[in-house]
């Protein structure tokens, strides 16, 4: 048995999954992995080029000709594509909302699957994003699925955009948010729902630190259970 877990957080955008796991692999000391910056990769190289996100045979010979790769720089995980750091460029509502999207096209998944699994392959890593414990780590160690009310979620994110200075108005941000939604829930391949061993925790209400500390707590109890299991 592996002394380093493999650790899956998935949830709904707003959930506050990306804060709480990289936090979590800090505290842990493992790398983290924000697995729909992938897709949020393709989504940008695809807005750049000026291509749409419903035609899918554009999609499908920009990624084929793509060079995607993920390197590792300090404790998390830069994703570059042709040589380029695009990592900074990702966190638009517009480049989520397209990688929402094309999330749900067979070969953008088939494509970045074996990338993902190899970067989790060691353990040792906190995988963030929709179907992490349910398709990419199914034998993850352990499973999170964080949730919040829609309201809540709405508010964060606005109060996210606010302070990195993007003027979105709020009701804006609430019709993308919904939309964005159905397309991860109601999507034919890997929907977004949690694993039936997932860990659920409704984050409405809690504090980021209070989140965490359940999560750490979650993960030393199994790796005490880990512990015992070799003795």
């Amino acid at each position: 048995m592996k002394s380093d877990l493999i650790i899956t957080v998935d949830g709904p955008a707003g959930s506050g999954k990306s804060t709480v796991s990289k936090e979590l692999a800090r505290r842990l000391s493992y790398l983290y992995l924000d697995t729909g910056a992938l897709y949020r990769a393709i989504a940008y190289l695809i807005g750049r080029e000026g291509g749409s996100d419903c035609d899918e045979e554009v999609i499908y010979d920009l990624i084929k000709s793509a060079d995607i790769r993920l390197q590792k720089m300090g404790d998390g995980l830069r994703v570059c594509v042709n040589g380029e750091d695009v990592t900074g460029y990702l966190r638009s509502e517009a480049v989520g909302l397209r990688a929402s999207k094309i999330s749900a096209l067979p070969l953008v998944r088939e494509m970045l699957l074996p990338i993902q699994r190899k970067a989790g392959a060691s353990g040792g890593i906190v995988a963030e994003g929709r179907d992490m414990g349910t398709v990419v780590f199914p034998e993850g160690d352990v499973k999170f699925f964080l949730d919040a009310s829609e309201s809540e979620r709405i508010l964060r994110r606005f109060k996210e955009l606010s302070i990195r200075g993007d003027e979105i108005p709020y009701e804006n941000i609430a019709k993308d948010m919904r939309q964005r939604d159905i397309q991860d829930r109601e999507r034919k391949i890997a929907p977004l729902r949690p694993h039936e061993e997932a860990v659920i925790i409704d984050t409405s209400g809690m504090t980021v630190t209070e989140v965490i500390e359940y999560m750490v707590n979650v993960v030393n109890h199994k790796r005490a259970s880990n512990s015992l299991d070799l003795l």
